[in-house]
């Protein structure tokens, strides 16, 4: 059975994934600038956009270091399922 990555394996994913992207535009911008060039900014930061791609969309073993604990199938037969709450909405006085 393949392991799908944790709920702190996926918050380390998209931080890291936001700061690549952030760090990525900046040095981007910076030497597209600094050169003149549009065609370098947008290669760089394209360059950037995979290495971020490759580094976090995978289940890496690093962001699977906190697996969830399930309940066996006879334990989840003691514990009931949480019941929907209904609820009367009052109208309003005129």
């Amino acid at each position: 059975m393949t392991q799908l990555m944790d709920w702190q394996g996926q918050k380390l994913a998209e931080e890291l994934m936001q700061i690549m992207l952030l760090a990525f535009a900046v040095i981007s911008f910076a030497t597209g600038y600094i050169y003149g060039s549009f065609q370098m900014m947008v290669l760089i930061y394209a360059g950037g956009v995979v290495l971020t791609t490759l580094l976090t969309a995978p289940n890496w073993p690093l962001f699977n270091r906190h697996p969830l604990k399930w309940l066996e199938s006879s334990e989840s037969e003691k514990h009931p399922k949480p019941q929907q709450a209904v609820s009367f909405k009052k109208k309003p006085a005129k």
